[in-house]
């Protein structure tokens, strides 16, 4: 079964493609994940076409503009996020559902790099809705949550569990950690949200 998007992913669906200019045609090929099995490298190669935007917004991504930063971490439920950014998220609501594809991630990440977007990570989400009973897994690995939706790029209603993965830009707190500390988005720039205090729980 597959969850129809709906109304909740429809603001994002219909928003401006980008805040920054994209990068186009990146041809230099990303360094190998440290530690990481073939199933990541794999995956890496399936997505690798991403590392071009435009790619992304063809094969229905959409992007949620905002440059979404963790200066301080915040805890939200179960899941820390130490500090560092996660970026810019691009959401396929076509790829959300109960079952995960490693060539199919429900959200790809970029970094807004002088004026350009680089890609840096994938993220596979399922909104617990969903899920059932059973948390997902993908990677060997279970995904975080179940957490709130981030706002401002979606309602705080919309539970889920996701797994962010830095294929692309090396993240010294492990590769399948929510933000990384390498990961910057601009200061003082309209799109940049820097989350923190009111996301956080104890």
């Amino acid at each position: 079964m597959r969850i129809r998007p709906g109304l909740v992913f429809l603001l994002l669906a219909t928003a401006p493609v980008l805040p920054h200019t994209v990068a186009q045609g990146q041809s230099n090929p990303a360094p190998a994940i440290p530690g990481a099995g073939a199933d990541l490298q794999s995956a890496r190669t399936a997505l690798e076409k991403y590392r071009d935007p435009f790619a992304a917004v063809r094969d229905g991504y959409f992007s949620t503009l905002a440059c979404v930063d963790f200066p301080e971490g915040a805890v939200d439920g179960p899941v820390e996020y130490p500090p560092g950014a996660m970026g810019v998220h691009f959401l396929n609501p076509g790829n959300i559902g109960p079952t995960l594809d490693p060539a199919k991630p429900q959200v790809l990440i970029y970094e807004p790099v002088k004026g350009k977007l680089s890609l840096v990570a994938a993220e596979w989400f399922v909104p617990v809705a969903a899920a059932g009973s059973a948390i997902p897994e993908i990677f060997g690995q279970k995904l975080a949550g179940p957490m709130d939706g981030h706002e401002p790029i979606m309602p705080a209603t919309l539970r889920h569990y996701d797994l962010h993965v830095w294929l692309w830009k090396d993240n010294p707190r492990g590769v399948f950690t929510s933000t990384n500390a390498r990961v910057k988005c601009p200061k003082g720039d309209a799109y940049t949200v820097a989350v923190g205090g009111k996301h956080t729980k104890h």
